[in-house]
C-alpha cells in the first residue's frame, strides 16, 4: 500500500486541523492504520491508531480529548482531526500502515508502510 498524508498548515493556537492520509491499493480495509509525529530535533513519537474496522482507536494522553481518529473504508482514507492546537503539537505528521494489528501499536518499527509526512505548524 502506498500512503499519501495531506492537511497541513498554519494555525493559531487554540485552532483546528484536519489531516487526511490517501490509500492506494485494494486491501486498504485491511489494514491496521496510526499517525505519528516528528518535531525538530526529536524522535518520531506516536499519535493515533485505528483498527481496519474503525472499531478500535487509541490516543497519546497528550492529545487525548483534542484529537480523533477515523478512516473510510470505502474512500481508503484516514484522518485526524485535531482540535484545541498547542504551539507543541508542532512537527511533521506521518500517517502509517501495517497488514497486521501492531503488537505494539504506538512502536514506529511496526509499522511497514509510511507516508511522506505534512508539516503542522501551531503559532503562539
Amino acid at each position: 500500500v502506498q500512503l499519501q498524508a495531506s492537511g497541513g498548515g498554519l494555525v493559531q493556537a487554540g485552532g483546528s486541523l484536519r489531516l487526511s492520509c490517501a490509500a492506494s491499493g485494494r486491501t486498504y480495509s485491511s489494514y491496521f492504520m496510526g499517525w505519528f509525529r516528528q518535531a525538530p530535533s526529536e524522535e518520531r513519537e506516536f499519535v493515533a491508531a485505528i483498527s481496519w474496522s474503525g472499531g478500535s482507536t487509541y490516543y497519546t494522553d497528550s492529545v487525548k480529548g483534542r484529537f480523533t481518529i477515523s478512516r473510510d473504508n470505502a474512500k481508503n482514507t484516514m484522518y485526524l482531526q485535531m482540535n484545541s492546537l498547542k504551539p507543541e503539537d508542532t512537527a511533521v505528521y506521518y500517517c502509517a500502515a501495517d497488514r497486521n494489528r501492531p503488537s505494539r501499536y504506538s512502536y514506529t518499527g511496526d509499522y511497514a508502510y509510511w507516508g511522506q509526512g505534512t508539516l503542522v505548524t501551531v503559532s503562539s
